[in-house]
C-alpha cells in the first residue's frame, strides 16, 4: 500500500497542473508524446536482456500502449471539455473496471471485491455532485476511455507479473512498458498534433518535464509495482483515493470552488471502504477461492 499511497499524493498535483497550465494552451498530442518520451528515457538505461524474454517484452509493450499511450490520449483531451474537479469526478468508475477486468483474467468472479469498489465509487461521487458543464456527456465518455485503458494496463501488469518469477527486478524490464506507450503516442502526435500550439513559456516546459520524468517516469513504475503487492479490491479503491487528493490540492493551491463538507464525507467513505477491504474482505475472498479449489 505504501507505493500506491505515495503515487496517489504525487499524482494529486498532476490534474491541476494539466488543467490550469496546459489544457487549451499546449497541444494535447504534444503533451502526451513529450511526457511519454521523457519517461522512456528514464527507464531505458535500466533495461536488462537477462530478465526479458520476447513474450514478456511484447506483453509489457502492449500494457504500456493501453495504460499510458491510449490513456493519455483520452485523458489530456478530457480537460478540453471538463474542469479539473469534473475530470476527477468522472474517474470514479475506474475501480469497477479494475475489479471486473482482474476477475475476468482469473476466470472468476467475487462479488465482494465489486462491493468494495462500488463503495469507493459512491464516496468519490459524493465529493463532486453539483451540476457539471454543458459538455459533460462528451467529457464523460472521453474520461471513461481513459479509465478503461488505465484499468486494463494496471490489471494486465499485475496479472502478467504474477506469471513471472517473483525475484525479477521490475525496473530492469519496465522500459518496455514505456516503449509500448511511445509506439502509440508518437504516431498520434505526427497524425493529429498541432505544431502551432507547442509550449511557449518556461512554466509550461517545466511542468511537462516534471510530468514526464517524475509523475510518469517514477509514478507509473511505482504504481504498477504497488499493484503487484495488493489484492484487486485494494487496487480498485486506491484508484479512487486520487479523487479527494486531487480536489484538495486543487482547492488549497489554485483556489477552485469545492465543497469541503462533501470532500470530507466522500473521503471518509473511501477510507472506510479501504479499511473494510483490508480487514474483512481479503479474508473472506481467500476462504471463498480456497473452497472452490477443494
Amino acid at each position: 500500500m505504501s507505493y500506491l499511497t505515495f503515487v496517489t499524493l504525487l499524482w494529486a498535483f498532476s490534474f491541476s497542473l494539466i488543467g490550469v497550465y496546459l489544457a487549451g494552451q499546449v497541444d494535447a498530442w504534444f503533451s502526451v508524446v513529450i511526457r511519454v518520451a521523457l519517461a522512456t528515457l528514464v527507464f531505458l538505461p535500466f533495461l536488462r536482456a537477462t530478465h526479458l524474454h520476447r513474450a514478456l517484452a511484447l506483453k509489457l509493450m502492449l500494457i504500456g500502449a493501453f495504460q499510458l499511450g491510449l490513456m493519455y490520449c483520452f485523458y489530456y483531451h478530457s480537460f478540453l471539455y471538463l474542469t479539473v474537479p469534473e475530470v476527477l469526478l468522472f474517474t470514479v468508475l475506474t475501480p469497477v473496471y479494475v475489479t471486473l477486468i482482474y476477475d475476468a483474467l482469473k476466470r472468476r468472479f467475487s462479488a465482494w471485491y465489486l462491493v468494495t469498489a462500488i463503495l469507493a465509487v459512491l464516496g468519490a461521487a459524493v465529493i463532486k455532485s453539483s451540476a457539471v458543464s454543458p459538455d459533460f456527456m462528451l467529457g464523460f465518455l472521453i474520461t471513461q476511455g481513459a479509465n478503461v485503458c488505465f484499468a486494463i494496463g494496471q490489471v494486465g501488469y499485475k496479472y502478467v507479473l504474477e506469471q513471472e518469477p517473483h525475484d525479477i527486478p521490475q525496473r530492469t524490464v519496465f522500459g518496455c512498458f514505456y516503449l509500448g506507450a511511445l509506439a502509440v503516442a508518437l504516431p498520434a502526435f505526427l497524425l493529429f498534433g498541432n505544431v502551432d500550439k507547442l509550449p511557449t513559456t518556461t512554466t509550461q516546459w517545466s511542468i511537462l518535464v516534471y510530468l514526464g520524468i517524475v509523475a510518469s517516469g517514477a509514478g507509473f513504475f511505482l504504481w504498477n509495482k504497488g499493484a503487484t503487492l495488493v489484492n484487486a479490491g485494494a487496487l480498485a479503491i486506491m484508484n479512487n483515493a486520487l479523487v479527494p487528493a486531487g480536489v484538495l490540492v486543487n482547492l488549497l493551491i489554485w483556489n477552485r470552488d469545492a465543497d469541503l463538507g462533501s470532500l470530507a464525507i466522500g473521503g471518509s467513505i473511501i477510507l472506510g471502504s479501504l479499511w473494510f477491504n483490508e480487514t474483512w474482505i481479503k479474508r473472506r475472498v481467500a476462504v471463498q477461492y480456497a473452497d472452490r479449489r477443494t
